[in-house]
C-alpha cells in the first residue's frame, strides 16, 4: 500500500513538491484516523440508545425535542 501523499506549497517561489509521508507523519495520519473511527462509533451508539429509549416512550425525535425544547 503507497502512503498518503504530502503537498508542500512555498508560495515565496511558488515551488510545489508532492512526496509520500514519512515514517513519524504515517504514524500520525493512521493514529488520527482510529481515534476518527472511534469517535463515530461512539456517537453511532449513542444515537443509537437515544432511538431505543424513543421507541420505548413511542415518541419522534421531533416530539421529544419539542418536549425538551
Amino acid at each position: 500500500m503507497s502512503r498518503p501523499m504530502i503537498r508542500l506549497h512555498n508560495i515565496a517561489t511558488n515551488e510545489v513538491i508532492d512526496r509520500e509521508m514519512n515514517d513519524e507523519e504515517f504514524a500520525q495520519w493512521q493514529a488520527d484516523q482510529e481515534a476518527a473511527a472511534a469517535r463515530q462509533a461512539e456517537e453511532a451508539a449513542k444515537e443509537a440508545a437515544r432511538q431505543a429509549i424513543l421507541d420505548r416512550l413511542g415518541l419522534t425525535a421531533d416530539e421529544a425535542k419539542l418536549l425538551l425544547g
